[in-house]
């Protein structure tokens, strides 16, 4: 995988899951439906080849994607 796999909106989504915010908070501080926000969260994970948002989570900020 290269750096910078995540589409800029993914990437927000993730930077607001490291802040603690539910998806409901998610999708309307970004003016998205919670519907939206968990594609998100589910087209990262498996881009990872992940499954749960904790190891998404930790797989981003091993590859410099996220930081916290």
């Amino acid at each position: 995988m290269t750096k910078g796999i995540l589409t800029g909106r993914e990437k927000e989504v993730f930077e607001l899951l490291v802040l603690n915010k539910t998806t409901k908070e998610i999708a309307e501080y970004l003016a998205i439906s919670e519907k939206t926000v968990r594609n998100h969260i589910s087209n990262t994970m498996q881009k990872l080849g992940v499954k749960s948002r904790a190891q998404a989570v930790v797989e981003l900020l091993k590859l410099g994607e996220l930081s916290i």
